[in-house]
């Protein structure tokens, strides 16, 4: 049975990983049809401005008006959750393809020639994966201040060393295998190699790495709305509303927290368990 045959065979085949990864790719196409089609809800008129604050009511408990309830800002709460999920989109997905447009040629370039260039490489790599990546993108947001492209750049700096340093093992291991010897012995240039015989050997675990990070990086971004140094105020974001609602919960307004937080919480579950059904197909040790 060939690889693409048993990947396919382990796809459909029911068990709970399997099962667990068609959860986490419903939850997480819910997540991306929700940021397409959000402008058009409050163009509709299905839901309210998030960013148009109510004289009255504020902080208003969940209810047919409004599902989620309003906070003590005036801003009903459904609106902002469900534009929160198009501004997490937009930053997970710039944030992780940087990272991987960066990262994967690096790692192809640095095993490849391995030498100086990979040692130089690889020192700098190791020196930013060491740092914790929540200090780091924090410590980029002073730098780079607040915005879309400019969240998504803090994200992505902490995770270029992950794809460089998964592309750079698996070039290190795949580039003494026959059939390389043979492309160069046919007189293929590096160049060629890299992109027609490395790439695309090494490249399979990639979309692993890529739904994990996008989990991870939810979780970043939420810890930089919290602190400030996310999104600009008029965005709405989950971690800048968690922030708004903190001082809310001791006098008993809870849903101000409750839904962007269960709304992270889920996206983030749903890509961490689409994650790890593509683990388990695209691994090839985990056939049985």
């Amino acid at each position: 049975m060939t690889t693409s045959k048993l990947k396919l065979t382990r796809f459909f085949r029911p068990s709970l990983s399997t099962n667990l990864m068609l959860i986490g790719m419903i939850i997480t196409i819910t997540y991306v049809l929700i940021a397409l089609f959000v402008p058009y809800f409050q163009q509709w008129g299905w839901i309210q401005n998030p960013t148009e604050s109510l004289i009255n009511p504020i902080h208003e408990p969940p209810g047919a008006t409004h599902f989620f309830g309003t906070n003590r800002q005036g801003y009903d709460v459904f609106s902002r959750t469900l534009f929160g999920t198009q501004a997490a989109i937009k930053v997970v997905i710039l944030a992780t393809t940087l990272s991987l447009i960066i990262g994967v040629p690096l790692g192809l370039i640095s095993g490849y020639l391995g030498g100086k260039v990979d040692k130089f490489l690889l020192f700098i790599m190791d020196t930013v994966y060491t740092l914790p990546g929540l200090l780091l993108s924090v410590t980029l947001a002073f730098v780079v201040g607040r915005g879309v492209f400019n969240a998504a750049i803090a994200l992505s700096i902490s995770y270029i060393p992950q794809y460089y340093r998964l592309v750079r093992n698996h070039t290190t291991s795949v580039k003494t295998e026959l059939f390389i010897e043979a492309a160069k012995a046919m007189g293929a240039t590096p160049i060629r190699v890299l992109s027609k015989y490395l790439f695309f050997n090494v490249i399979q675990s990639v979309p692993v790495l890529f739904t994990l990070n996008a989990a991870d990086a939810i979780l970043i971004l939420g810890g930089l709305g919290f602190l400030g140094l996310g999104l600009p105020e008029e965005v709405p974001e989950w971690g800048y509303d968690l922030k708004l609602a903190l001082d809310a919960l001791p006098t008993g307004i809870w849903w101000t927290a409750l839904f962007p937080g269960l709304a992270m919480t889920l996206m983030v579950t749903g890509l961490s368990l689409l994650g790890e059904g593509l683990s388990e197909i695209l691994n090839p040790q985990t056939q049985e």
